[in-house]
């Protein structure tokens, strides 16, 4: 299912306080920040020329965020940024004075974060990146599980010295356990995504995403002139989306959100104009994306700068998974998790569809973007659904075809 977007505000600018948020000079700071971060580098764009030759379009780029920063996903960019960036601004508060992230490691800095606990709801890579910018800055940190975590996963987010905290329900049940349970003890909610009144922080993480749109329109020879990106509660799309309206204004590529179809709800708020809760139905394999309600920021946000809304199935989900670790002709073999590649599942779908084709404008000449945005996070459950450990796949990427 597709829908062009029809909304009210369809390509009005930006809020003023969203275009500030994923604003050029904010992407440039993420980057200087992410210049102090240990092990930092820029994560691959690999070129899939034999899959644009199938599908009769100009060029198929994948930026990779598997590799980002040791933990397996593009998430990895936010939840840490924001912690860091919590520290030092209440350091710059107890301090008196402007504390540059230049100074995270001193000892004075760290005596502030150790009096700070964060915490946040997960599907669990959020939770790790979190965990992992806590672990770094020396504060205290809680993260909440839903049943629906594995526990390879949980164990993942407990290595960076997090509590764990589990909570019965899906996704949408833990966040509101977490802000509860925050307010009541004191921490700070670190959250992707955002209700009102509880806007800056998911704003915070959402800009520290546009690292990989930085680095993307570095690598690429030309720009994109379609990008598909999938979403859960809606922030990746929304930062990359953002961005790409803020750079390029109206000579933005055509952008689609790619929602689980059991798990629609951006599709689902985009078909109703407003941002809208669904019911929780049948669990989707794509674990990372299991949402029911969108982004508060992350909705107004794509109401202006996403051109079309789309589901794909989980059984395409998992045809994509096995063909990226299995690709034909010369292009290379890509571990992606079980929501990794649902944006390439969404180009497929328009790609084999005439009509899709035309609603898109995916002609010949078309250059796409699209973003791998977790590998194997669950190595166990990636093996039961690809058939081979990622292992052997990474192993398999460096050979010549």
């Amino acid at each position: 299912m597709l829908l062009l977007n029809h909304h009210p505000d369809y390509r009005a600018i930006l809020d003023v306080a969203d275009a500030d948020t994923l604003s050029v000079e904010a992407a440039r700071e993420v980057e200087r920040f992410l210049g102090h971060r240990e092990g930092h580098k820029e994560t691959p764009l690999l070129s899939l020329a034999a899959l644009a030759g199938e599908i009769g379009v100009n060029s198929v780029h994948l930026k990779d965020e598997g590799h980002r920063l040791g933990l397996g996903s593009f998430k990895a960019l936010g939840g840490s940024y924001a912690v860091i960036r919590l520290v030092l601004e209440e350091a710059t508060r107890r301090l008196g004075r402007e504390v540059d992230v230049s100074e995270l490691q001193t000892l004075e800095v760290k005596a502030v974060a150790r009096q700070m606990t964060v915490s946040c709801a997960t599907d669990g890579n959020h939770g790790r990146s979190v965990a992992q910018g806590a672990q770094l800055v020396g504060a205290k940190c809680a993260i909440f599980v839903h049943s629906g975590v594995s526990d390879e996963r949980i164990r993942a987010i407990a290595r960076f010295g997090a509590q764990i905290i589990q909570v019965n329900g899906n996704y949408d049940d833990s966040v509101v356990e977490a802000s509860r349970v925050a307010a009541g003890n004191g921490w700070i909610t670190v959250s992707d995504t955002s209700w009102p009144g509880y806007e800056r922080i998911p704003g915070l993480v959402m800009q520290g995403y546009t690292a990989l749109v930085s680095e993307a329109l570095r690598q690429l020879p030309r720009a994109p002139t379609h990008v598909f990106v999938q979403s859960g509660v809606g922030g990746i799309a929304a930062a990359v989306a953002g961005h790409l309206s803020v750079l390029l204004g109206r000579d933005r590529p055509f952008f689609t959100v790619v929602d689980p179809a059991r798990a629609a709800c951006l599709f689902e708020s985009a078909r109703a104009g407003r941002a809208l809760k669904i019911d929780h139905g049948q669990s989707t394999v794509m674990a990372m994306l299991e949402c029911y309600e969108p982004s508060l920021v992350a909705w107004r946000i794509l109401s202006r700068a996403a051109d079309a809304f789309m589901t794909v199935e989980d059984e395409d989900a998992i045809s994509v998974m096995r063909r990226l670790a299995m690709p034909r002709g010369a292009d290379p073999a890509v571990v992606s998790g079980e929501s990794g590649g649902v944006g390439l599942a969404g180009l497929l779908k328009v790609a084999s569809d005439q009509p899709l084709r035309d609603k898109v404008g995916l002609g010949r000449d078309a250059r796409i973007l699209l973003i791998n945005t977790e590998a194997a996070t669950d190595a166990r459950r990636y093996e039961e659904i690809v058939g081979m450990p990622p292992a052997q796949v990474s192993l398999t990427s460096t050979l010549p075809d």
